[in-house]
């Protein structure tokens, strides 16, 4: 990637962090969208082994997303990405951020956190990207007003170990399906 390339950030609208983390991670706009991420959610609840205990209030609250408001699962994600050629590694957060390696096999790291939002009264998750573009690795989360450029490799393990330590899980985005 060109250094001087624009860093393409997506701002949080409703619970739609994954849909924005997707398209931040990819670096377009509409790598993904509503009904796509819509598509695989439905296909992934067709395939649901559980299928049975639906009950009335799943028409909204289905087992993959919201439809109301997005807010999809990691098993969303995970369809998402196979798609377009890449393959989830969830990294073991009994060995710290330090191991995991920052090379060109990682195409990005995805993070799910826990958050707290209007006063601790609703709980929630939050899915937040890290890419590298241009030789530089971004926060890329939709909460952001912008991409955060990290300065260097020791402040990227110190925001993996911090998201780990308050109940947060990392997801290496690898390229290609070795």
């Amino acid at each position: 990637m060109d250094g001087q390339r624009t860093v393409y950030h997506e701002r949080q609208k409703l619970q739609f962090c994954l849909l924005h983390s997707l398209n931040n991670l990819f670096q377009e706009k509409d790598a993904f969208t509503r009904p796509s991420l819509n598509v695989i959610a439905e296909k992934l609840a067709l395939e649901d082994p559980n299928q049975a205990s639906w009950t009335p209030i799943s028409v909204v609250f289905k087992s993959h997303h919201n439809v109301l408001t997005g807010n999809y699962d990691v098993n969303v994600l995970i369809s998402a990405l196979e798609k377009r050629g890449k393959r989830v590694v969830w990294h073991d957060h009994r060995c710290g951020a330090s191991s995991i390696d920052l090379d060109d096999i990682l195409f990005g790291i995805v993070v799910n956190v826990p958050v707290r939002r209007y006063g601790g009264l609703w709980r929630s998750r939050h899915w937040i990207a890290l890419r590298k573009v241009g030789g530089i690795w971004y926060n890329l989360d939709s909460d952001l007003s912008a991409p955060y450029p990290f300065k260097h490799r020791e402040e990227i393990v110190g925001f993996l170990d911090s998201a780990v330590s308050t109940g947060g899980e990392v997801l290496l985005v690898m390229h290609g399906e070795q």
